[in-house]
């Protein structure tokens, strides 16, 4: 599942992404294979952090199970 977090907040990517031109047609990031093909990867800063990646808009997207 994809989130994203602002300040202290996590909200779903939908409530941003559905303005974003970045976005499929769906309004939803574009997410392929464990890559978010509409941004890049951040590095870990530790094992037990999730995968995060930063979108083109600049928002921090987290892939969490």
């Amino acid at each position: 599942m994809l989130v994203m977090f602002i300040e202290n907040q996590l909200i779903t990517p939908h409530q941003v992404c559905q303005t974003c031109l970045m976005a499929d047609q769906g309004g939803e990031p574009r997410w392929r294979s464990g890559q978010l093909r509409c941004g890049h990867r951040l590095p870990k800063i530790s094992e037990e952090q999730p995968e995060q990646f930063e979108c083109q808009m600049g928002f921090k997207i987290a892939s969490i199970n």
